[in-house]
């Protein structure tokens, strides 16, 4: 109900148009939910108000029940109907009208009156269709949904425009600047997000769990029962010294970007340089796509954790420990840091300007690792009793599910960012382990009689290593292949090959990690087509072939040279 009094004064006469007119800008503007004094004062300077103070004074006091009509009213609109242009303003126009014309029974008006009416009404009617069509501006419009992005950094900044805009109709983003404004001009400067920092820090600790206690855990099952303590001694202290390591220089030698630039190879297109020693600049302010470069910084460190504990059990039981330590140190600075470097560090690092598909570590993690334990297990000499049974297989297995749940935050996590990269690539995490596992334990079934724990176990781990670097780039039918075939080749290492070249790879590092880190590497460049459910439009699968195979062998090649030295 809206109160005459309240609008128009008990006893004054109404200061702006004529009541007719006045009382059809109040119910446009009630549906359209226009202020009136908008229309208001647009149509102020229109009309004469001469005529009305007798009516104002008359309805003063009185309630405007747009609802519900007296009898006589009702009576008086059928005897005059409003104009069409009127009724189509608005439903309840002609209940508001009824009154004027009820009055106007008493009272005959002039002719003047009756020329002062019409050109009121004419112009409220040209003034409501101007603001009809002010308002349908804000009507709700979908905006367009999230994309996805297979790269960490390159598109944050539209990512994140275009997760805070899905679904939100644009008149409430207009504070914002309309979605118009931003197709045209570039992305605004990327800001720290909060969906992206907080599944960063949750993948942060689900990567720390895979190296403590989930590996230290599946190969202490796997060794004798007296080196149990060594392998979660020797997981816990890579852990420390890797963390100061990467504190002092090995965040800055891997992920600086001083002296790069696309297209140039120059020394920094193999190493970083030390403008991040002791992460000078790492500030609150800093920051990597939408997180902040603290978070990146830890989440990359939980990877150089894990990538040298992986080393311990391919030397279980035949190395000393100050060795291991040792062995663990000069890998991480002649081997891992450059790795790291030349494929993530961006546009000027050596692999990354080559195109080279790794989205979380099969070359990084997986082949660095896996060929320097080969090559150090070859120089340390077979154990003396070779013939190796596993000592707790419960506890072996319960580290393969930790492992399994670690790598999540693995492969999701280094999406960098809560949304759909990181859903497919945590979608194709768990196809591949599934795949890996079923078919190593078919197989055992089918040569064995009966699957294996330990062969249901460690065909996850080569299906989770060897979708590590196509996580971010293939679909269900690439992570389907991959899975299957980085089991067969794994088992077929494992059981028969080593056998037959004689090397004591005592865990299997090379033979599961290596090979399936190798496997995924290449069938990347083949299942990220889109032919095949990837996302990477436009790429040549031979000369994606081309580039994966000789990343892989370049750095394998490079990994045994210094290692062996």
């Amino acid at each position: 109900n809206i109160k005459a009094t309240a609008l128009l004064g008990p006893t004054r006469d109404p200061p702006g148009p004529s009541l007719d007119c006045l009382r059809v800008t109040m119910a446009v503007c009630a549906v359209s939910r226009t202020p009136l004094g908008l229309a208001g004062s647009a149509t102020r300077k229109q009309v004469s108000t001469s005529t009305l103070s007798s009516r104002a004074t008359r309805l003063s006091g009185r309630s405007l029940h747009i609802a519900a009509l007296k009898p006589t009213q009702k009576r008086a609109a059928a005897r005059h109907p409003a104009s069409p242009a009127t009724a189509a303003a608005s439903p309840n126009v002609s209940s508001l009208v009824t009154e004027t014309q009820e009055g106007a029974e008493e009272q005959k008006p002039t002719l003047r009156q009756r020329v002062t009416a019409v050109a009121s009404r004419i112009a409220a009617v040209g003034v409501l269709a101007g603001v009809c069509a002010v308002s349908s501006m804000g009507l709700p419009r979908a905006a367009s949904a999230e994309g996805s992005s297979s790269s960490e950094h390159s598109t944050a900044a539209v990512r994140t425009v275009e997760r805070n805009t899905a679904g939100v109709p644009e008149y409430s983003m207009r504070s914002k600047g309309p979605v118009a404004d931003i197709a045209g001009k570039e992305p605004p400067p990327p800001a720290i997000d909060a969906a992206d920092t907080a599944w960063v820090l949750t993948s942060t600790a689900l990567v720390l769990f895979m190296t403590l206690p989930g590996l230290s855990m599946f190969y202490a099952g796997l060794v004798k029962q007296k080196n149990v303590l060594s392998m979660f001694m020797q997981c816990f202290t890579i852990a420390c010294v890797m963390t100061i390591m990467w504190t002092v220089f090995g965040y800055s030698m891997s992920f600086s970007t001083a002296g790069m630039t696309e297209g140039v190879t120059t020394v920094n297109s193999f190493i970083g340089s030390l403008d991040k020693v002791m992460l000078a600049g790492v500030t609150d302010g800093s920051i990597v796509g939408t997180i902040p470069e603290s978070l990146w910084f830890c989440f990359q460190m939980t990877f150089a954790i894990i990538t040298p504990a992986l080393m311990v059990g391919a030397m279980a039981e035949r190395m000393k420990f100050s060795a291991v330590m040792l062995f663990v140190v000069l890998f991480a600075i002649t081997i891992y840091f450059p790795a790291c470097h030349m494929i993530w560090a961006g546009p000027g690092a050596y692999f990354a300007d080559m195109g080279v598909l790794d989205f979380a570590g099969g070359i990084v993690v997986h082949i660095t690792a896996a060929v320097a334990a080969l090559v150090a297990c070859i120089m340390v000499g077979p154990r003396k009793q070779n013939e190796m049974t596993p000592h707790n297989l419960p506890m072996t297995v319960a580290g393969a599910g930790m492992l399994w749940v670690g790598w999540y935050g693995f492969n999701a996590g280094s999406a960098a960012a809560a949304g759909a990269a990181a859903a497919m690539a945590m979608a194709v995490t768990q196809i591949s382990a599934a795949t890996g596992a079923l078919v190593w334990s078919i197989w055992d079934a089918v040569e064995l009689g009966k699957p294996q724990s330990l062969g249901i176990a460690t065909g996850c781990i080569a299906g989770l290593a060897a979708i590590t670097p196509a996580a971010g780039f293939v679909g269900p039918v690439g992570a389907l292949c991959i899975g299957a075939v980085s089991a067969i080749l794994c088992r077929t290492f494992s059981l028969k090959i080593k056998e037959a070249l004689g090397y004591d790879d005592s865990l299997d590092v090379f033979n599961v990690h290596g090979v399936g880190g190798f496997t995924g590497t290449i069938l990347a460049a083949v299942f990220a087509s889109p032919q095949f459910g990837g996302n990477q439009v436009g790429m040549s699968i031979s000369t994606q072939l081309g580039v994966q195979t000789f990343a892989a062998v370049s750095t394998a090649v490079y990994t045994a040279t210094v290692s062996f030295i």
